[in-house]
């Protein structure tokens, strides 16, 4: 779990990231604090989702993403339209 912290700890840098072992299967919530210590996001992920690499990634994508919105550097419609763009980009790439 310690190594899951730091290499979080440098993905999501200059935010410090604590890992707090919660709920009765095994989930962790992972915390992100601004330099100030002001909590900036909060969010609870299954075990699986921080020691599967490929999932990690995952959870650090969208934990960047979650931090923009936080932050009012990114509205949650944006997000919206750019899921809707890409996946008609996938379906007209289908035709």
């Amino acid at each position: 779990m310690e190594s899951i912290s730091l290499l979080l700890g440098e993905a999501l840098s200059p935010y410090q990231v604590t890992l707090t072992p919660s709920g009765a299967h095994g989930e962790c919530l992972v915390t992100l604090k601004s330099a100030s210590g002001a909590i900036v996001v909060e969010r609870l992920f299954n075990q699986a989702q921080l020691t599967d690499k490929r999932l990690l990634t995952d959870v650090v994508d969208g934990l960047h993403r979650d931090v923009l919105i936080a932050e009012g550097r990114l509205e949650p419609c944006v997000i919206a339209a750019l899921r809707n763009a890409a996946q008609d980009k996938i379906l007209a790439s289908r035709n």
